[in-house]
């Protein structure tokens, strides 16, 4: 919707957020019941926790996409700026991160998850390009600023979709291994 300024999209995933968090509420019963009644051990256990953790940070890019779609809406038919051009990349990149971190999570593939969470770092510094591009588009004409100002928070919206996809590729990492990933992930700025 932002890339294209697609109005009626953007609508459409501000609406569709209510779902997302009811779905994410079913899954936190489900787990709780599944825990009272069943009480799992070991591997049960960290599978539900997973579920659990998993809905939690899906419910939240799915808040991060709202935010970006009523920018979009605020945006209107306003043309986006040449220095935009990386948000499309960073979007791709997170979707792809995304993707591939729940194909990891529902296969077990701690390899492919492992791989998400290594190339967070690349998201981080399209994240810093972006910035330094918009910056200047403002610096070149100050009546950028506003419209200039919402691609800096779609930005910052579209990284922290990244970073919980690679807060997936951790749980998926737990979930297979009983293990944590180290603290400390890749990161491409401070």
């Amino acid at each position: 919707a932002l890339v294209s300024m697609n109005i009626e999209r953007a609508k459409a995933v501000v609406e569709s957020d209510s779902r997302l968090d009811a779905l994410q509420r079913q899954v936190e019963e489900f787990a709780i019941l599944t825990i009272a009644r069943r009480q799992p051990m070991a591997v049960d256990l960290r599978e539900i926790v997973a579920a659990i953790r998993v809905s939690a940070d899906l419910e939240r890019v799915g808040d991060l996409a709202k935010n970006i779609a009523k920018r979009t809406q605020k945006l209107g038919e306003a043309r986006i700026p040449r220095a935009a051009i990386g948000l499309k990349h960073m979007s791709d990149l997170a979707l792809l991160q995304l993707k591939n971190v729940l194909d990891a999570y529902a296969t077990r593939d701690i390899e492919k998850a492992r791989a998400v969470w290594e190339r967070d770092a690349e998201l981080d510094a399209l994240e810093d390009s972006v910035f330094r591009d918009l910056l200047t588009f403002m610096m070149e004409d100050p009546r950028n600023i506003t419209f200039c100002t919402h691609l800096l928070f779609c930005s910052k919206n579209i990284e922290r979709v990244g970073d919980h996809a690679t807060n997936i590729a951790e749980t998926t990492h737990y979930l297979v291994t009983g293990e944590q990933l180290p603290v400390n992930r890749p990161k491409g700025s401070t």
